[in-house]
């Protein structure tokens, strides 16, 4: 029988699958999550492929934006391969293209822009103005109050996670009526928190990819787990500010503007506690409605 990693084994394990293994110049291979049969979680790899890339480029530089393109679906049953090109080196600004892939099909494609630091202009918008984490509860603890609606919903916002999760409201991929697509969670890392920063904005580029595109489906009452829909990320766009704060809470605040023709587009934006803007994210995603297709019965990865 297979032993239940706690929260903090597995905050060490979402770490260790950021160091990756160099396998020749400008080329990698990432971790598998040990004991893993799945789909791979998309801000797995996203995180990898900005590893890989950052892997090739000077320090003081670290990321400051990034765009990626998921092709195919990965899983985590075998390795994937990062290829870096480096495609430009400036005095203040570098840039890098990598390419995942896995069973020699590429799953990933990924520019990234990385800059050495310096001061500048700065400013805004202000954070919104919610309860604080300390009056909500977990998804873990919230998993109990959809134990007559859905099991799904159940076993998913019943998994350990590396991160503390507190959705300010319903969380959007469980709305069942109507709202206006914004959505609020507070996240917060449950281990020890990784002293490199570079290390930090991968652990952030890693979370992006959680429940981002749900903030689409709050306009239409639509709950994932109880609606035939096929979905997919289809492209992921990530733009650092900060150092990450991950001693601390985070804001995670995501509003859709638009969804039509089986796609759905939100943003995102990371404010540190003390209201600082830590990152912006943008993505595409696939929101198929397939009257076809059964309601899901697999458990979508928690990060």
């Amino acid at each position: 029988m297979t032993e239940t990693l706690s929260t903090p084994d597995l905050a060490t394990e979402l770490v260790a699958l950021l160091d990756l293994e160099p396998l020749d110049t400008d080329l990698f291979r990432g971790p598998q999550r040990p004991g893993a049969t799945a789909r791979v979680f998309g801000g797995q790899v996203v995180a990898q492929a900005l590893m890989a890339a950052q892997r090739s480029v000077d320090a003081p530089a670290v990321a400051h934006s990034m765009h990626a393109y998921f092709l195919r679906a990965g899983t985590e049953t075998r390795p994937i391969i990062f290829r870096v090109e480096r495609d430009f080196d400036g005095k203040s600004f570098a840039n890098r293209r990598v390419t995942a892939s896995q069973n020699g099909a590429t799953i990933l494609t990924l520019a990234a822009s990385f800059q050495r630091p310096e001061a500048g202009l700065e400013h805004a918008t202000a954070m919104p103005d919610l309860p604080p984490p300390e009056e909500l509860r977990s998804l873990d603890i919230l998993a109990g109050d959809y134990a007559g609606i859905s099991a799904q919903a159940v076993a998913f916002l019943g998994q350990p996670s590396a991160f503390d999760i507190r959705p300010c409201g319903v969380p959007a991929f469980l709305q069942t009526e109507p709202g206006t697509p914004v959505s609020h969670v507070w996240i917060r890392f449950r281990g020890s928190v990784p002293t490199d920063p570079v290390v930090r904005r991968g652990v952030l580029a890693y979370l992006s990819d959680y429940a981002l595109l749900s903030a689409s489906l709050i306009p239409h009452g639509v709950n994932m787990f109880e609606h035939s829909m096929q979905t997919a990320s289809l492209d992921h766009a990530m733009w650092f500010h900060d150092d990450v704060p991950l001693d601390d809470w985070l804001l995670y605040t995501s509003e859709s503007a638009w969804s039509g023709h089986g796609r759905g587009i939100a943003r995102g934006v990371f404010h540190g506690r003390d209201g600082r803007a830590i990152a912006h994210v943008t993505q595409e995603g696939l929101i198929r409605m397939r009257p076809d297709l059964a309601p899901r019965t697999t458990i979508p990865h928690m990060p």
